[in-house]
């Protein structure tokens, strides 16, 4: 399947269909890319928005991150779960104002060495931030690549050919290969969706080869995600949020989780907070990092 032939036809429908969101509005700028795609990990979409105005509201530059209190980061990520995401971003802040002057940037080696970023994120900072050449792909992508050019209902484990894969399917020019990494982004998100794909709304559905196979029903390998009610990460949260809400911020350690249902696994959660370095002692009371 030509490259052409895919990116002749999703280019086209990203730009009729794509969904208005504020990171793809002319002018949002790196470090507003940077801040979204630390967000958007694992995190819906509609949850992320809001937040992300109000994070960008309050520190519109690397600088202004890197000059707040990393507990200020915390509290200011809410809800949205994962909250070493914030402690990372930052931590990548903070490199960036000393390293590069408080400019984020374009080089995807130099995206690379920021804390927390891996192949997708600085690779998404340098393609739709900066309009550089080069494959971006996350999960909607790698499900996209599975059925349309593999035949397989699922992706297998994350592997660095996926990269190779999407590089085969991108123009030469790197304005519309930007597009075409968004589109195949944006069809995997929502039409070619993991559990209910909209095939016949597909405008790649005649090259498509999982659906010229029959679609068959294949193996899914990914690990799934354990459930979130009663889990360690439940029990992170209730703790983290007790130390947002707290007033004045520190407090005894054994006020955190005392009613939780399950003592081994209070303790796991909080030394899990401690490792990650989102809890700190304050004398003899516990607080978010300062």
């Amino acid at each position: 399947m030509p490259s052409t032939d895919l990116s002749s036809i999703l280019v086209p429908w990203y730009q009729r269909e794509a969904r208005d969101l504020p990171w793809r509005r002319e002018g949002f700028g790196a470090w507003g890319t940077l801040v979204s795609e630390f967000m958007l990990q694992q995190t819906p979409v509609a949850r992320v928005i809001p937040l992300l105005t109000a994070w960008l509201e309050r520190w519109p530059t690397p600088a202004d991150l890197a000059d707040a209190a990393p507990a200020d980061a915390v509290e200011q990520w809410a809800n949205l779960g994962y909250p070493r995401r914030a402690l990372w971003l930052h931590r990548a802040a903070v490199e960036i104002r000393d390293r590069h002057d408080g400019v984020v940037p374009r080089d995807v080696d130099a995206l690379l060495a920021l804390t927390g970023i891996g192949d997708y994120t600085a690779r998404a900072v340098a393609v739709f931030a900066y309009g550089d050449r080069h494959p971006v792909v996350d999960t909607n992508t790698r499900r996209v690549l599975a059925r349309a050019i593999e035949s397989r209902a699922h992706p297998g484990v994350a592997h660095r050919r996926d990269l190779a894969v999407m590089a085969s399917l991108l123009p030469e020019d790197a304005e519309a290969a930007a597009v075409m990494n968004a589109a195949v982004m944006e069809l995997g998100q929502t039409v070619c969706t993991a559990r209910s794909p909209r095939c016949s709304a597909c405008p790649i559905r005649h090259r498509c080869a999982w659906v010229a196979a029959g679609s068959p029903e294949t193996p899914d390998l990914r690990r799934r995600q354990a459930k979130y009610e009663g889990s360690d990460r439940q029990a992170r949260g209730i703790a983290l949020k007790a130390l947002r809400d707290a007033s004045p911020r520190a407090i005894p350690l054994d006020a955190l989780l005392a009613d939780w249902h399950d003592p081994s696994q209070r303790d796991r959660a909080l030394a899990s907070l401690f490792d990650d370095g989102l809890i700190v002692p304050d004398g003899e009371l516990v607080s978010l990092p300062r």
